[in-house]
């Protein structure tokens, strides 16, 4: 399975080089996600292939990596671009990377 540590997502996702899927479900959504353009939300609970982009590789986001990993290791099978993003949204703000929250103060619930 391919993957990439918060840091490089972020300069990927953050060039417009890849997109940012998160597929946290709406609570954790809400209170803290990726501070950048680029990211979409696609929850695993009503996940919808039909939202992943299929002009550019897919980083997919999650609280610690398992559940994105999940899903990148199914749609790899089908042969799409993807990767799973190391330590999910922990790692994300543990490295200090821009985060927005519905309510302004955003966390990883």
């Amino acid at each position: 399975m391919k993957e990439v540590s918060a840091q490089e997502a972020f300069e990927k996702i953050n060039s417009g080089e890849a997109i940012g899927m998160d597929v946290r479900e709406a609570m954790e959504w809400q209170a803290g996600r990726a501070g950048i353009e680029n990211v979409d939300w696609n929850p695993l609970s009503g996940f919808d292939p039909q939202k992943l982009p299929q002009d550019k590789p897919v980083i997919f986001i999650c609280r610690s990596g398992n559940r994105s990993g999940q899903v990148t290791m199914q749609l790899e099978n089908y042969g799409l671009d993807v990767a799973n993003m190391v330590g999910g949204m922990q790692a994300w703000e543990a490295a200090g990377l821009p985060m927005a929250a519905d309510n302004g103060s955003p966390y990883v619930a």
